[in-house]
């Protein structure tokens, strides 16, 4: 098993108090696996990811433990987490095209980042070049700036330098956004690459896009407001949904062919709750057809099915 979280918790401290983002989340990715985590806006995703590699304020850790290859990983200090990240986790962050610094050349910037971690850049560069050929990358890209760079090229140049140094988990935050399809494709197919080449060993895929993880991800993690609500292969997870929110969520999806004037979509009503302040129990509650006085409790996130876990009162 290359990850395990246990009731990992994360909040954002404000003015008006703590946004409680992430609340007792508990799940593992076992080697190789592709594991995407989907859900609205706000749900923490991010939350998830980021606490996980880079956790800094405003975000403060609250209680739980995480586990990479068999070491808990301090991530509550970030001085600590400075000889893991690159070398054993890595984060691809949202909005990656911004993250390269704009007045650092590509092969300066590289460079810099590999000897923070003690590896000569020299050694290491014909293995650089070997993996910018892998993604269709020029070796000129290192003497050029990231404004010199298209979108396409700047994500496949964060790829190959969030995963230069081999780690055993790979987070890839929302990578698709801002791209046409067709790069979408392409990148996606990239990490898909990465991983049966054994650069990385484990991939977390954070996105909204539930179409793209049909297409790459071995399982996917519904979150809601905060909490998990359910996790399971992919194909269980697209077919045959347990939990409310999962089903209305897929069922809030187009589908090629079918006409808006034969299917509506159906769409998820109300809205999610304000996380300074979140109802007690299951915080979808307000929003879900199918509640009743039990949800007035946190249900327990419970393996129903081998690999299939939700967080449902109606399920147990």
């Amino acid at each position: 098993m290359t990850l395990q979280v246990e009731n990992l918790t994360l909040y954002y401290q404000t003015l008006r108090g703590d946004a409680r983002a992430l609340e007792d989340a508990t799940f593992k990715m076992a080697d190789g696996e592709i594991m995407g985590v989907a859900g609205e806006s706000g749900c923490g995703k991010t939350t998830l990811g980021h606490g996980i590699v880079l956790l800094k304020p405003p975000m403060k850790f609250v209680r739980g433990r995480v586990v990479l290859d068999g070491e808990e990983l301090p991530i509550w200090d970030m001085e600590r987490m400075r000889e893991y990240r690159f070398r054993k986790i890595s984060i691809i962050p949202q909005y990656a095209m911004n993250a390269l610094n704009p007045i650092r050349k590509i092969g300066t910037m590289i460079g810099e980042v590999v000897r923070s971690r003690g590896i000569d850049y020299g050694a290491i560069l014909p293995e650089l070049k070997r993996r910018l050929d892998l993604v269709g990358l020029s070796h000129d890209v290192l003497k050029m700036y990231p404004i010199e760079l298209s979108g396409g090229m700047k994500q496949r140049v964060v790829l190959v330098l969030s995963t230069l140094l081999n780690p055993s988990v790979l987070i890839a935050d929302e990578i698709t956004s801002a791209l046409d399809v067709s790069t979408q494709k392409a990148v996606m197919e990239m990490l898909v690459e990465f991983r049966d080449r054994g650069f990385v060993k484990s991939i977390m895929v954070i996105t909204h896009d539930i179409s793209i993880l049909y297409q790459v991800a071995d399982s996917i993690m519904v979150m809601y407001a905060g909490q998990l609500s359910e996790k399971g292969p992919t194909e269980v997870i697209i077919h045959r949904p347990r939990h409310p929110y999962t089903k209305m969520l897929i069922g809030s999806l187009p589908k090629v062919g079918v006409r808006y004037a034969e299917t509506r979509l159906s769409g998820i009503p109300g809205s999610p709750p304000v996380l300074l302040d979140p109802p007690p129990g299951c915080r979808f509650q307000d929003r879900c057809p199918v509640a009743f006085e039990k949800c007035r409790d946190v249900p327990p996130f419970l393996e129903i099915e081998p690999g299939h876990f939700v967080a449902c009162w109606r399920e147990y």
